[in-house]
């Protein structure tokens, strides 16, 4: 396992210290992979996921390696903001608007950050 791994794995677990999502606020946990973003709500009471959305959810055409907006592909931050407006929408439809926020470890910029201004530009509250 690398320490880059290692790190964001011990700051996860000290932030699911003071983070716990319930049926009324479940818990928005994000998880960003390098070519990928997920988002998912939990309600840790039943340790049941309530819902689950990726950005392969969205069909946009896959981000390219470099010059994304010169070579047709979506870039990976506005990609992110569409899944958290996404998830944002699905989450209302099931009559779910407040949320506590999981960033996962990982510090709150680019992405992580896109995504959150996706889901709350979608009508949740964190």
């Amino acid at each position: 396992m690398s320490i880059k791994r290692d790190k964001r794995q011990r700051r996860h677990r000290k932030i699911r210290v003071n983070i716990h999502g319930t049926a009324d606020r479940p818990r928005l946990c994000v998880f960003r992979s390098n070519q990928h973003i997920y988002a998912q709500l939990i309600d840790d009471d039943k340790a049941k996921v309530l819902l689950s959305v990726s950005d392969m959810d969205l069909g946009a055409k896959k981000p390219a390696r470099h010059n994304a907006a010169a070579l047709g592909g979506a870039k990976k931050s506005n990609t992110a903001k569409e899944v958290g407006k996404l998830i944002a929408k699905k989450a209302i439809d099931i009559k779910l608007d407040k949320v506590v926020f999981d960033r996962g470890g990982v510090l709150y910029h680019g992405r992580i950050k896109a995504l959150a201004e996706g889901a709350r530009e979608g009508g949740l509250k964190f």
